[in-house]
């Protein structure tokens, strides 16, 4: 907005004709998938005519594609105060407060859509998803307060589960994965072959037994001749997960690997990558390590695809066990007590200490705040201090604050992912944080690269190799996930 606008309030005919170019712009680059720079331009729009809603509708969307679901949810609420009866706003909310898995919000949302619109279909049939997901809800609530749950695992009987005389995939040597078991799963599921059930599920189980015995906060040691890798986000991407083995070789107990949480989600192969990682974890289990992230809970798996392809693939109650199990996966590791790595960030007050997240008590769903919520949604922020978080969950945090937490616990920098970057990873806060995200081409639209990170246990100098996307099968990310948000990839 131009001075003499901002001292009148009233937009110049120049100021408005500008703002509507910029848009025009912006809704470019939103085409072209560049949601950053349609943000930029959108927000250019805003600056000039700060009273249209539309500019602020077209901004939370192209936000929601970058997952910042709590600046959509501003920018939403702000377009439906400007204009009431802009329904685009109330669709843009009820997919910010899907994303954060508040319900009820959105549901509201999806009413007053459904009510000024009775004869649309696409809105009467979200409304109605939504409201069912609310009454599911409401009803697991219910029956869950006088009523202890019996763990999944108990209730599977594997000796009563038969493979038959036709199966010819992996098969596990004296109930034991095995280094051929893993290979031969590897070329199986590459095949789009589904590994069988009882399997499957000897895996979910024992690899629940080994994550129960491990604390929240894992001590690794490294040996100064010894390489050690860290992975970011794979969501599913299993194409791309093999190409990190082709480009850095399987995991061994000479070659360990770290892999930095959200296995799964969005990218439609999530079940193959994660019984992969499983299984590698049994093999190697003091080689090979996994954090929780984000999208590893009920509420994301049942959003963004892994629930609904864990039913698809095998059944309702592998979903339910895979819940149970994420819940004892580590939510943080230290390396030779110099380098945190967790999926998120850091948190909302200075005085953490590696003990007190050591003593977290994982074993649920995640909060919506404190240390395990932060651990796993915050994210950096170039400038100083703390912010509200753009995601609505979690917070940002600056190099400061980076700084602050590193003295207090005698580490060098530490390690996150959660967010794509341009190459496959960034290093901020003057080299003291460092994001890494392993899914190139994320939802086959970003057109990112992967990363992975080595190092070694002499001087922990953290080296990285940057990959592009290679083929896969031809199903489309988010084929799983929840009809309210297909669209998101």
């Amino acid at each position: 907005m131009s001075k003499n606008a901002e001292i009148t309030g009233v937009i110049s005919p120049e100021d408005a004709t500008k703002a509507e170019e910029f848009k025009e712009q912006a809704n470019e680059y939103f085409k072209k998938q560049d949601y950053q720079k349609a943000i930029e331009y959108y927000t250019k729009s805003i600056e000039l005519n700060p009273s249209v809603a539309v500019y602020y509708g077209n901004r939370s969307f192209a936000y929601l594609k970058m997952e910042c679901f709590g600046y959509a949810l501003s920018d939403a609420s702000k377009a439906i105060e400007l204009d009431k009866n802009y329904l685009k706003g109330y669709y843009r909310r009820a997919t910010a407060y899907m994303s954060l898995g508040k319900f009820q919000q959105a549901l509201q949302d999806y009413r007053t859509v459904n009510k000024a619109r009775p004869n649309d279909s696409d809105a009467h049939l979200k409304y109605k998803k939504c409201n069912l997901i609310v009454k599911k809800l409401a009803f697991e609530k219910a029956i869950s307060v006088e009523e202890v749950k019996k763990s999944i695992a108990d209730t599977i009987d594997l000796e009563n589960m038969t493979i038959s005389d036709t199966y010819k995939g992996p098969t596990l040597e004296d109930g034991k994965v095995t280094l051929k078991f893993m290979q031969d799963l590897i070329e199986w599921c590459k095949n789009r072959k589904t590994l069988h059930c009882k399997y499957a599920y000897k895996i979910l189980l024992d690899v629940e037994a080994l994550f129960k015995a491990q604390p929240s906060l894992v001590d690794i040691t490294i040996p100064e001749d010894s390489k050690f890798t860290i992975c970011g986000d794979i969501h599913g991407q299993y194409y791309d997960l093999l190409n990190i083995f082709e480009l850095n070789g399987l995991p061994s107990e000479t070659n360990p690997y770290l892999f930095n949480g959200d296995f799964v989600d969005r990218g439609s192969f999530s079940v193959e990558c994660i019984f992969t990682l499983f299984g590698f974890k049994l093999l190697y289990p003091n080689h090979f390590f996994m954090s929780r992230g984000n999208h590893e809970s009920a509420t994301m798996n049942q959003m963004y695809g892994f629930d609904g392809e864990v039913k698809a693939k095998y059944s309702p109650r592998m979903a339910e066990l895979f819940t149970e199990v994420y819940n004892w996966l580590p939510l943080a590791h230290c390396l030779n007590n110099r380098v945190l790595v967790m999926h998120g960030g850091l948190f909302s007050r200075d005085d953490v200490t590696l003990k007190e997240i050591r003593e977290i008590d994982r074993n649920r769903q995640p909060p919506e705040e404190g240390l395990m919520c932060e651990l796993l949604w915050s994210d950096p922020q170039p400038q100083p201090g703390r912010a509200p978080s753009k995601r609505g969950v979690g917070v940002q945090f600056g190099p400061d604050v980076t700084r602050n937490f590193l003295a207090l616990n005698n580490l060098d920098y530490i390690v996150r992912s959660h967010e794509v970057k341009n190459d496959g990873y960034e290093v901020g806060h003057d080299g003291k944080c460092i994001t890494v995200f392993s899914a190139p081409n994320y939802c086959d639209t970003m057109g990112n690269r992967g990363a992975f990170i080595t190092l070694n246990g002499k001087d922990m100098e953290p080296y990285f190799t940057s990959y592009e996307a290679v083929p896969h099968p031809d199903v489309k990310p988010m084929a799983y996930a929840n009809y309210l948000l297909k669209y998101m990839c």
